[in-house]
């Protein structure tokens, strides 16, 4: 079992953000994916940033979230401005 805080991007505070939201291991992010996690803090936190999208993508790559691929970035910005559009989170 590895530390959340071990993995890129992932200090003390995102590593307390991400076990309020049951996500203790970095096993358990890489299970469940950069997406589902960011919608599970954008729930219970109601503000969490595009920015912390990426971080939590970086962290399962296991880089900087600056050394995403392009086409990882676009991705990930398409998934968060769809989800200003629907139903299920409120952005």
């Amino acid at each position: 079992m590895n530390r959340l805080s071990e993995l890129p991007n992932i200090g003390k505070v995102m590593e307390k953000r991400l076990t309020a939201v049951d996500i203790y291991d970095a096993e358990a992010l890489m299970e469940m994916g950069s997406k589902e996690a960011f919608i599970k803090l954008r729930l219970l936190e109601g503000d969490t940033c595009f920015n912390s999208l990426c971080g939590l993508e970086g962290a399962i790559q296991g880089v900087r979230w600056h050394y995403l691929s392009s086409e990882t970035k676009v991705d990930l910005k398409e998934f968060f401005e769809a989800l200003k559009y629907s139903n299920k989170i409120n952005l």
